[in-house]
């Protein structure tokens, strides 16, 4: 069957999102960042043959993962900007999201590491401007908020914009960590609500004055 004719029968069934979602699984299940055609093959249901045919290759798939979860963070992010709240209470709002995303997607920091990476330059800056820069600016109007109410210290929002994805990236992909150390699996929804109360108490009494 051409690669058409596989298109047109697989398109009632959203087969490029399905590709989408079930590499996103793998990864998430897997803990890795690595996908093989033939698993994500068997386990969608479809023919590899339609990676090429949406993505391209590999890294297009890879850049369609990220595209999709970093614009749902954006609009997320943006939503909280605008609402009328404290800036204390946004920004702690916002440090919960961002442990509740990396729980859900562990695989973000080093998907978006590795793009930057290895594709071109001109492909490294589109996902900077995209997506990086954005957040960057959003966590200038966050800590901003506060400084200029004075509730926050003064702090560079960039370095606490590493602080804190930092914080959370760290603990999700540490897992192995803390099964050979601490002999612990239970990366549950306790763990992350632990972790989630434990951090943002602690980020913000490093900002609160």
């Amino acid at each position: 069957m051409s690669v058409e004719k596989l298109v047109a029968k697989e398109n009632e069934a959203g087969a490029r999102e399905k590709l989408i979602e079930t590499a996103s699984q793998i990864m998430r299940q897997g803990d890795t960042i690595d996908i093989s055609f033939s698993e994500l093959s068997v386990l969608s249901g479809l023919n590899s043959a339609l990676v090429k045919y949406y993505f391209g290759n590999k890294d297009g798939l890879l850049e369609a993962i990220l595209e999709r979860d970093m614009d749902n963070i954006l609009v997320q992010v943006g939503l909280l900007i605008k609402k009328d709240m404290p800036p204390e209470d946004k920004l702690r709002h916002h440090i919960g999201a961002v442990i509740d995303t990396y729980y859900e997607f562990p695989y973000l920091n080093r998907l978006t590491m590795r793009l930057i990476r290895e594709l071109p330059p001109e492909g490294a800056r589109n996902i900077a401007d995209k997506y990086l820069k954005p957040l960057s600016e959003a966590y200038k109007t966050f800590v901003g908020e506060g400084i200029k109410s004075g509730v926050f210290r003064t702090v560079d929002p960039d370095l606490f914009y590493s602080a804190v994805t930092g914080a959370a990236d760290r603990f999700f992909t540490g897992k192995l960590v803390w099964k050979y150390c601490y002999g612990r699996e239970d990366f549950d929804t306790r763990m992350r609500d632990a972790y989630r109360e434990q951090t943002v108490d602690l980020i913000m009494a490093g900002i609160l004055k």
